[in-house]
């Protein structure tokens, strides 16, 4: 553990090996940097997105960061299977994991179908299920795991149904999954992120607009940044937050204290 003139440094990250799933875009690009600038080794997972993961590489080479880069599928058994593979060459221990990987369709309900369904709940539900079973045995006593989630799980947003329920989903597996694993060391606990400006708005109907209400809604008057976000996941993970345990820590600038 890190010290400081004071004694222990409870947040520092040093000596953790930390998997981040979804870890090179957005918000979980920004809680792979900030893991490794608090002297974490980062294992970053990605699928598509080669620019993005090349562009994590390069911030990583320039600043001398522990940063590997996983390309692997986690919504099929190849891809937790290759998963499983580069972990074995990283090593038999993981200190963390931080569930960022998401996808959905913004649709009204008579636009969806069974495909976007399966689609949307395989990667952010059933893939992290799977993907605890594979990891379970990796995690020593003191481990973190982190399930980033949204406003949806709890609230209704516009053409949000199918990413909605599928962070309630999240929500509840983590829950429970708090509740088997703390016995072992391991902690679980949930992030929900408030607006944040990223690549996954524009995805979403009349963004403009509802981005420019959620600011006025907002006490803090500014949206929630990535790196906030990633700094409410490294206190999760850190020895600083033992005593958490099954809860949700809600970065969203105080927008859902507002009537």
């Amino acid at each position: 553990m890190a010290t400081t003139a004071n004694g222990p440094d409870l947040f520092s990250l040093s000596g953790k090996t930390i998997l981040v799933a979804g870890g090179t875009r957005g918000i979980g690009q920004a809680i792979s940097l900030r893991f490794a600038r608090a002297g974490a080794t980062v294992i970053a997972n990605y699928l598509r997105n080669e620019q993005a993961a090349e562009d994590l590489k390069a911030i990583a080479a320039e600043e001398g960061l522990a940063i590997s880069l996983c390309r692997a599928d986690l919504s099929s058994e190849r891809g937790l299977e290759q998963l499983d593979r580069s972990l074995q060459e990283w090593g038999p221990h993981l200190s963390g994991l931080v569930y960022c990987a998401a996808t959905g369709i913004h649709r009204p309900i008579e636009e969806l179908t069974d495909r976007h369904f399966d689609w949307t709940f395989s990667l952010n539900v059933r893939a992290f299920f799977k993907l605890i079973k594979l990891t379970k045995a990796r995690f020593s006593k003191g481990s973190s795991i982190v399930a980033i989630s949204s406003w949806g799980a709890t609230r209704v947003l516009p053409y949000y149904s199918l990413v909605g329920s599928s962070k309630g989903a999240l929500e509840a597996l983590a829950r429970h999954l708090a509740v088997e694993l703390a016995p072992d060391g391991v902690r679980v606990n949930i992030l929900t992120a408030g607006a944040v400006l990223t690549d996954a708005w524009k995805a979403m109907p009349n963004s403009e607009a509802r981005i420019a209400e959620t600011i006025r809604r907002t006490p803090a008057g500014r949206l929630v940044t990535a790196e906030e976000v990633a700094y409410g996941a490294q206190f999760l993970c850190s020895d600083a937050a033992s005593g958490i345990v099954g809860h949700t820590l809600i970065l969203d600038g105080g927008t859902g204290i507002m009537a």
